[in-house]
C-alpha cells in the first residue's frame, strides 16, 4: 500500500506538457481547481473530467500510475461518499429503514464531492509528475519574487516546498524497509482491535522519526559544506523564460473558466 503513493515522483518525459514552464503549470492547476470548485453541474463536471484524461494523454503519463497513486485515499472518498449519502438530506427519498434514510440529493452530492476529490488530486499528482522538483522549486521562487519586498524568505520558502516534494517518495521507501524488518521479527500489524493495531505502530513510527530526523542533519550539513547560503547571489544552469505554448496555455486556463461558467447554465438531470 505504501508503495502506491506516489505523490513527489517526478516521470521524465519529452511532452509538451513536461516543456511548459513551471510558473505556467502552478497557474494552470490553480486555474484548474478554481473551476473545479466553481463547477455546478453534469455539464461542467464532464467537461474538467475530459480537460483532465486529455492533459493526461498530453503528458503521457501511463493511466496505472495514475489508479495506483489513487489507491491510498479509497478510504477517504468512500467516507466522503458515505458521509454525504446519510447526512444529505432531499425530498426524493431512495431508500429508507428506521432511522437510515437516503435521498436522490444525497446521492448526487455524494457523486459530486467523490469526483470533485478526484479530479482535485489527479491534477496535484500530474503537476508533481511532470516537473522535476528542482525546476518546481525554481519556479514558484520566481512566482513569490514580488515578496521579496517586504522581507518574506521566498527562497527558503520554495525550498523547503522542494525538500519536502522530495523526500515524500524516500520516507515512504524507508518505512516500507521498516515494517518488513518488524514483520520479520514476528511484529503483527494487521490482527487485533484499533487500540492493538495503535500500539503496533510505535516500532514503525519511532525508527521513522529517527531516520527523517538523520536525513534532515545529513541534508543540511551538506549543505553547509557546499557554503549554501539561501538565495542570494545564486545563479541558475537554466533560466526560466516563457514561449509561445506558455502563452497558448494560458489562453487554455482562460477558455476553461469560461466554459465552466457557461456550462453552469446548462441544466442536465442527473437522473
Amino acid at each position: 500500500m505504501l508503495k502506491d503513493i506516489t505523490l513527489g515522483q517526478f516521470f521524465p518525459g519529452n511532452t509538451i506538457v513536461h516543456w511548459l514552464d513551471p510558473r505556467t503549470k502552478l497557474a494552470l492547476m490553480v486555474v484548474y481547481i478554481t473551476a473545479l470548485f466553481m463547477a455546478k453541474g453534469l455539464a461542467s463536471y464532464v467537461f474538467m473530467l475530459t480537460v483532465l484524461i486529455g492533459c493526461l494523454a498530453l503528458s503521457k503519463i501511463k493511466p496505472k500510475s495514475v489508479l495506483r497513486g489513487l489507491r491510498p485515499i479509497f478510504i477517504i472518498i468512500l467516507i466522503t461518499m458515505i458521509l454525504n449519502i446519510f447526512f444529505v438530506r432531499g425530498e426524493t427519498v431512495v431508500f429508507e429503514y428506521r432511522f437510515i434514510v437516503v435521498t436522490k440529493e444525497g446521492l448526487i452530492t455524494a457523486i459530486f464531492m467523490a469526483s470533485r476529490l478526484i479530479m482535485l488530486i489527479i491534477s496535484t499528482f500530474l503537476l508533481t509528475y511532470t516537473t522535476s522538483p528542482i525546476t518546481l522549486t525554481d519556479g514558484l521562487e520566481k512566482i513569490l519574487n514580488p515578496l521579496k519586498k517586504i522581507k518574506m524568505p521566498v527562497h527558503e520558502f520554495a525550498m523547503m516546498m522542494s525538500i519536502a516534494l522530495r523526500f515524500i517518495p524516500t520516507l515512504i521507501e524507508e518505512t516500507d524497509k521498516i515494517i518488513s524488518a518488524q514483520k520479520s521479527r514476528g511484529a503483527d500489524f494487521e490482527t487485533g482491535g484499533l487500540i492493538k493495531r495503535a500500539k503496533a505502530l510505535l516500532p514503525i513510527v519511532i525508527p521513522l522519526f529517527i531516520s527523517a530526523f538523520r536525513r534532515a542533519d545529513e541534508l543540511a550539513t551538506a549543505m553547509e559544506c557546499r557554503c549554501y547560503h539561501g538565495g542570494e547571489g545564486r545563479t541558475r544552469m537554466t533560466e526560466l523564460r516563457f514561449s509561445l505554448r506558455d502563452y497558448v496555455a494560458f489562453v487554455f486556463g482562460a477558455a476553461i473558466i469560461t466554459a465552466v461558467i457557461f456550462l453552469n447554465r446548462v441544466d442536465i438531470p442527473w437522473l
